[in-house]
């Protein structure tokens, strides 16, 4: 996998890896979901929290103003298992982004 950066390098002044947010190994996937219900950083949170749990889960990102949870894990996670835990947390999981 590629990664561009602003600098012409993929690492400009910075070790590689700093500030990363996507895998550049290639190892990983990464899917999107819509949640509805979040409305706040509380709400980021406890969705995160229960997400980050399931096996495998290497990274979460939900954001409240999208309703967009980013999840990345080693392998692809199964849908029901990542309904369950936004289900826990007191959401909805919509679907796939």
């Amino acid at each position: 996998m590629t990664t561009e950066t602003n600098s012409g390098s993929c690492c400009g002044s910075h070790s590689c890896g700093s500030d990363a947010t996507v895998d550049v190994q290639g190892v990983g996937v990464t899917t999107v979901y819509k949640v509805s219900g979040m409305t706040c950083g509380h709400c980021e949170g406890a969705i995160s929290q229960e997400i980050s749990a399931l096996d495998g889960v290497t990274a979460v990102k939900a954001v409240a103003g999208t309703g967009e949870v980013t999840v990345t894990s080693a392998a692809p996670l199964d849908e029901e298992a990542v309904r369950a835990a936004v289900d826990e947390a007191g959401y909805e999981l919509v679907g796939r982004a």
